[in-house]
């Protein structure tokens, strides 16, 4: 059991040092920009909310970031109206040159055919937006 400590030890002495992840919130070095795609498929407000502080701190961070909005995701024009943190999130999204997709045929099915918050997209938009972004969320 020595041994196998001490192997350990000498193994991890000879190759390098131990790194250990930092949670505390403060910024250990500059990550490169990525470009992410989210999918938001919901209307409940927290979530909407959470996903859109991502999407500018992410932006923030030098990101590209694209938003599509499916089913009842599409309902953000409605909460941006009831919203006052969800309008002031969207805002600054599309302020920032942010890019939000909205699907045709769920708008069109919610009688919203001139979207405010986002473009009318279909689903070739959303297979471009998984096919050209490193990394997809789905909210």
């Amino acid at each position: 059991m020595k041994k196998l400590i001490l192997s350990i030890i000498c193994l991890i002495g000879f190759n390098g040092q131990i790194t250990f992840a930092q949670c505390d919130g403060q910024k250990t070095e500059k990550k490169l920009p990525t470009s992410i795609g989210m999918v938001i498929s919901t209307n409940d407000v927290e979530t909407v909310w959470n996903a859109l502080r991502l999407a500018n701190f992410s932006k923030d961070e030098g990101d590209t970031i694209k938003i599509f909005l499916l089913g009842k995701g599409v309902e953000v024009e409605i909460l941006v109206k009831e919203n006052t943190d969800i309008k002031e999130q969207a805002e600054k999204f599309l302020d920032s040159g942010g890019i939000i997709l909205g699907c045709g045929t769920c708008l069109t099915s919610r009688k919203n055919d001139n979207p405010q918050v986002c473009k009318f997209s279909s689903m070739a938009d959303l297979y471009s937006l998984i096919r050209s972004n490193k990394i997809v969320l789905t909210f």
